[in-house]
C-alpha cells in the first residue's frame, strides 16, 4: 500500500519582488498620499501637515533605494546615451524635489503650503511618470529578471533598514 504523501504545513515563500515592481509601488503610494495632501492643504492643520509628514518620509526612503541601488545598476548597464540622459535627469529631479520639501514646512500660510503641495505633487508624478514609460521599461530590456530580483531584494533589505 502506498504511503500517501505529506503536505507540509509552511506556506511557500511569496516569489521576490523585483526592483521595477518595489519602485512602482512606492510610486502609487506617493501619488495616493500626495493627492490627500493637496485636498487637505487647501484646508489647512494639523491633517496637512500629518500627511506632508508622510509624504517627505516616503519620498526620502524612495529616493535614497533608487540613488544607492536602482539607479548605480541602471547606470552600469547603460548602453546607449539616451540611458545616460535618463540616469542624469532622474538624479536631478531628486535634487530639485529635495529644494523643494522642505519649503513646505517653512510656509507662512495655508495659501502658500497649498501652492507648494500642489508644485511638489506635479514634480514628483511628472518625475515618477518618467521612469514608469522611459527608465523602467528600458531597464527592463538591459537587466535580465535575476539581476532585477536581486536588486529587489536588495531595495527591500535597505528600506527595512531606513524605516
Amino acid at each position: 500500500m502506498p504511503t500517501p504523501k505529506r503536505t507540509s504545513s509552511k506556506k511557500k515563500a511569496a516569489a521576490p519582488s523585483d526592483a521595477i515592481s518595489l519602485l512602482k509601488k512606492d510610486h502609487e503610494k506617493v501619488r495616493d498620499l500626495l493627492s490627500k495632501l493637496e485636498k487637505s492643504a487647501e484646508r489647512g492643520g494639523d491633517r496637512a501637515m500629518q500627511l506632508y509628514t508622510q509624504v517627505e518620509t516616503e519620498v526620502k526612503i524612495h529616493a535614497q533605494v533608487e540613488e544607492e541601488i536602482f539607479y548605480p545598476a541602471f547606470r552600469e548597464a547603460a548602453q546607449k546615451k539616451d540611458d545616460m540622459k535618463m540616469f542624469f535627469e532622474a538624479k536631478e529631479e531628486h535634487h530639485v524635489v529635495d529644494l523643494v520639501m522642505p519649503e513646505l514646512s517653512d510656509t507662512d500660510s495655508k495659501e502658500e503650503f497649498a501652492a507648494k503641495a500642489k508644485v511638489l505633487k506635479e514634480l514628483i508624478e511628472h518625475h515618477a511618470d518618467e521612469e514608469e514609460k522611459e527608465m523602467f521599461p528600458r531597464a527592463r530590456k538591459l537587466m535580465d529578471r535575476d539581476e532585477l530580483r536581486e536588486l529587489g531584494e536588495r531595495i527591500e533589505q535597505r528600506k527595512s533598514e531606513l524605516q
